[in-house]
């Protein structure tokens, strides 16, 4: 969750390492119920303006209606705010939330992952938390306040991450400070999470959208790490979306239909093909 910062306004980022890490290829085993929302993908905007957003959380849980939810999760993270609005708008279901961790839940996706009555984890995959931080430019009133800003969003998410594991405020702030990852058997001794998720209810899917997104994480990591500022890497990959055709129809969410269950699905719309090289 990274805002970047020019007096006072905010836009949030992927971190490196979380992106580094994330097999978007794990995904639930079944999904084949009309009561699951599956979360693959990035929290807010990914590489092409799009992502899951709580608007598309909101629309899925009317469409499941007055019933549990199990909510899976494989996802690098993002928008911390649109993290936070996940987070709440679950909250508020009228009935049981089931957050599951299949892969990896950083950053905005361990927040979403927070919301769940019953929380479960591989014990394989991982949580990622860690401090909001900001590339700010202004002088240095602008700066003590992004800073006296900044202070307040670690302070949220270390009450909220307390709050549901029962760990101590001060040990949250210890962890966010040191950008931890914590591993499946590990969060349910912390209280991060509930119990284990049963492994048959992962796999492995190495199919053509999966590849598109590993392909457009290692671009968006090896420009990164060339010091291109996110606003063009934005720009470079929208042109690539307006010039690549797109499949039809993958990308509408709906409910399940009543003759054939299926999940609600929010994971990201099949991508394009993309060919490039990055030096070594």
């Amino acid at each position: 969750m990274q805002p970047k910062s020019k007096a006072g306004s905010f836009n949030c980022e992927l971190s490196p390492r979380a992106l580094d890490r994330w097999n978007p290829a794990i995904k639930a085993a079944v999904e084949s119920t009309n009561d699951t929302i599956t979360i693959y993908g990035v929290i807010g905007q990914d590489w092409y303006g799009e992502g899951v957003t709580v608007s598309r959380i909101d629309a899925a849980l009317r469409s499941i209606g007055d019933k549990p939810v199990d909510v899976y999760i494989n996802s690098p993270g993002g928008d911390m705010f649109e993290g936070l609005a996940i987070y709440n708008r679950l909250r508020e279901h009228s009935q049981a939330v089931t957050t599951k961790v299949l892969g990896l839940a950083a950053s905005a996706a361990s927040v979403i992952y927070m919301a769940g009555e019953k929380r479960e984890v591989a014990s394989s995959g991982f949580l990622m938390i860690h401090n909001c931080w900001t590339v700010a430019v202004g002088n240095r009133h602008d700066l003590r306040n992004t800073a006296d800003t900044m202070e307040e969003f670690d302070a949220a998410m270390a009450d909220l991450y307390a709050e549901g594991s029962g760990q101590a405020v001060a040990d949250i702030t210890e962890m966010l400070d040191d950008e931890t990852f914590i591993r499946g058997k590990r969060a349910v001794e912390l209280g991060f999470a509930t119990g284990l998720l049963s492994s048959d209810e992962i796999t492995e899917r190495d199919d053509e959208q999966t590849q598109q997104s590993n392909a457009l994480k290692a671009m968006d990591v090896a420009l990164a790490k060339a010091g291109m500022a996110r606003s063009e890497r934005r720009e470079l990959f929208a042109n690539f979306k307006s010039s690549t055709p797109r499949a039809a129809g993958g990308g509408t969410q709906h409910a399940a239909s009543s003759d054939k269950p299926r999940a609600v699905e929010l994971d990201l719309a099949p991508l394009p093909k993309l060919s490039f090289s990055i030096p070594a």
